[in-house]
């Protein structure tokens, strides 16, 4: 198996750093483009041959290599919510280097009120540059799979009833794993229960549903504000490490839609 590298170089005469993005689409062109980046390179690793290689381009300034010892401004051009997962290293799926991205992580990505907060302080002191917030699921995503194992067996949230922290987690959790459960019903009818592999699925669709609700909520937040800026969401998949989201035309296999790598931004009108 040959290696990977990822590399994080500054101060080559030949660098070619990229320009912040001058709008959501472009920035949302650049993430969707490092993450392709990012999983074609993890795609190589197999086989024979020289090392895959990934360069990432650093502004010194962005180091604070060029500011007399001051400390660098922040200048990141997208805000993300991502999951506390440690296999979800946001900068680095994105392909992207320091202050690049303000990421705000909590365990299964809930916009409570210190995310949303964390969030809002972006928006407000960071508005030159930040032209993006994305919210950023996971597949597998534990802190949704609690949920969605309370949701069948009821009996179950007796174990959390008496942990303050951990109950206010899974109960915004559970909302949307119940709202995913009677969609999929309506779908798929309600013996829909019954079908193998009903709890992945039940838990796939809870984590897509969980990031486009947040995404829907911060753009209502957004557009209250008047700022102009747009929100996205999407969902990191641990097995293939593209960023995927759905679209109306996904393809049946199985019974189950067919995932696709590709982004699906989530304006003020967007339904999750």
């Amino acid at each position: 198996m040959k290696n990977v590298e990822i590399v994080y170089r500054y101060g080559s005469g030949d660098a070619v750093i990229p320009p912040r993005p001058v709008d959501a689409s472009e920035a949302r062109r650049r993430l969707d483009d490092g993450n392709r980046a990012f999983a074609a390179l993890l795609d190589n690793v197999g086989g024979e041959g020289p090392a895959a290689r990934r360069v990432v381009e650093v502004d010194p300034r962005d180091l604070g290599l060029l500011s007399a010892g001051g400390a660098p401004t922040q200048r990141p051009y997208a805000a993300v919510l991502g999951c506390a997962d440690a296999r979800v290293p946001v900068e680095l799926i994105f392909n992207e280097g320091p202050n690049d991205l303000f990421v705000v992580r909590v365990a299964g990505n809930g916009l409570g009120g210190d995310a949303l907060g964390s969030l809002k302080y972006a928006v407000d002191h960071l508005g030159d540059s930040l032209k993006l917030v994305v919210v950023l699921g996971h597949s597998g995503c534990g802190a949704v799979t609690a949920a969605v194992d309370i949701f069948l067996d009821p009996a179950e949230y007796l174990s959390i009833a008496s942990k303050y922290t951990m109950r206010g987690l899974l109960d915004q959790l559970l909302v949307v794993v119940h709202s995913a459960a009677r969609r999929m019903a309506a779908i798929w009818g309600p013996d829909v229960t019954q079908r193998a592999g009903y709890r992945d699925a039940l838990v796939e669709a809870s984590v897509v549903s969980n990031a486009a609700l947040a995404a829907h909520t911060v753009q209502q937040e957004l557009s209250r504000d008047a700022r102009g800026m747009r929100a996205a969401y999407g969902v990191y998949l641990l097995g293939t490490h593209d960023v995927w989201a759905p679209r109306g035309e996904a393809r049946m296999s199985r019974g189950w839609p067919i995932r696709r790598a590709t982004w699906t931004p989530s304006m003020g009108s967007a339904t999750p």
